[in-house]
Formats: structure tokens, sequence, C-alpha cells
């Protein structure tokens, strides 16, 4: 089978800078996920967030295999994701900033009775139970099975793109 397209120009082989900038280009929804596997609690910014199944309610996110909180995320049996409203542009930030602590203040979080922490002011979480880790390249696949979830008051969505988080 022949396929005709409409490009004049030959195929860009495709590096990490062009993947990234391609990428760039791609709008994707906000989520932090936390965790905590005995050492104290740990957390990560998302945009990689995907929903793979409603029966059983199953979701998916990636995450770098040099992120600090990997190992956290490897040994964890469970975890938080939250997803990010527009009005909580912050706590995306200090989720995906290296080299601080981002439980302390300002930062607003408890623990589940499960013993998870749970951020303050998201506009859902979901638990989940880590079923599966996949390597994949540079980064790790998380399978996660959603246990208990919770729904707070309509926010505007954020979003990652071009760079920056923006409001819907």
């Amino acid at each position: 089978m022949t396929v005709l397209t409409s490009w004049s120009t030959p195929a860009v082989p495709v590096d990490a800078a062009l993947f990234r900038q391609v990428f760039r280009r791609h709008a994707a929804g906000v989520a932090v996920v936390t965790t905590d596997a005995g050492r104290g609690p740990a957390g990560v910014t998302v945009t990689s967030l995907a929903s793979l199944s409603a029966d059983p309610p199953l979701l998916s996110f990636s995450i770098s295999a040099t992120a600090s909180s990997w190992p956290h995320l490897r040994d964890a049996g469970t975890a938080v994701v939250h997803l990010v409203g527009a009005e909580r542009a912050e706590l995306a930030h200090t989720f995906a900033t290296s080299g601080i602590d981002r439980f302390a203040a300002p930062t607003r979080w408890r623990r589940l009775p499960t013993g998870e922490p749970v951020l303050d002011g998201a506009a859902a979480w979901l638990r989940v139970a880590i079923e599966h880790r996949h390597p994949a390249g540079g980064s790790h696949l998380v399978i996660g099975r959603v246990m208990e979830a919770e729904l707070a008051e309509r926010h505007a969505p954020l979003l990652y793109h071009d760079g920056g988080y923006h409001a819907l």
C-alpha cells in the first residue's frame, strides 16, 4: 500500500530537542502526584496523566527516571493524583521545582486515613493503588487503579502549553 502525503520536504530526524519542541505545542492538563513510601512525603507535577479504563478505573502517568520523586513512586504501593485548577498554578510550579521541600509552607496538605499525603485546594483527587511500573526510555510509565476519588467545587482547568501554565 502506498501512502501519499502533501509534505514536500524530507522528514527531520527526531532528536530529544525536536521532540520537546513538538510537544510544547500540545496543551496538556496539569496534575500533581503525591506519595509516601515510608521516607516522608514526596510529589511531582505531571502533564502526562491519562485515563486508561473506566471499568476497572485505571489511569496512567509518566515520570522521569531522574526525578527525585521516582524512588518514592517506585517503592510506594499507593499514590494520590491531584487535578490542579487554574487558581492553583503555584501548586503545580512548587511540585515541578527541584531541590526544595515541596510540602513546606505555604503548601497546605494533610494525610488521608490510609496515610497518603493529599494537597488542599485541588479540583479533584484520586487515590490509586500502583499496579504497574514500566520503564519507557528515560522515564517510567506508572499505571494505577483508582480506589477513591473526591471532587471539589468546579474549577477552571490549568493547562501546560509552550513552557508555561495557562487557564482555559
